[in-house]
């Protein structure tokens, strides 16, 4: 069975950012710590300019290169699944309803057309008496 994708929030992508930056940053502090005890001044100094920040994600990398066809084909599958999974939940009726409501409709087409049928008769006869 296929699975939805929902989109992330906002909230959820920046929560995400700061639960990595704070898990990275503790470890740099610590190293910039022991780096600096173990240098004397003008080198503590350079140490923390040096500090290693996480990388930051690269957007162009994170977009699917080799074209529009791929990401249009990603998105027909997804698609497709979604369809597959509301079709799902669908309640048809039976073959039974089926047929009753198939002989309303085919017995209220017969009468409208007759109906039709009669007017039209009628006014192409009231039109030939004014035009003559």
């Amino acid at each position: 069975m296929a699975r939805l994708q929902r989109k992330k929030t906002v909230s959820t992508r920046k929560n995400k950012k700061k639960k990595a930056i704070a898990a990275a940053s503790p470890q740099v502090k610590n190293a910039g710590a022991a780096t600096q005890m173990a240098l004397p001044g003008a080198a503590a100094k350079e140490s923390k300019k040096r500090q290693v920040l996480p990388p930051k994600k690269d957007v162009a990398k994170t977009r699917k290169e080799p074209g529009k066809i791929k990401s249009y084909l990603d998105t027909s599958i997804q698609f497709l699944r979604e369809v597959k999974v509301e079709l799902k939940k669908v309640t048809w009726p039976t073959r039974k309803q089926t047929m009753g409501s198939t002989v309303v409709v085919i017995i209220l087409v017969m009468i409208i057309s007759l109906f039709l049928g009669v007017v039209d008769a009628g006014l192409s006869g009231l039109l030939r008496l004014v035009l003559k």
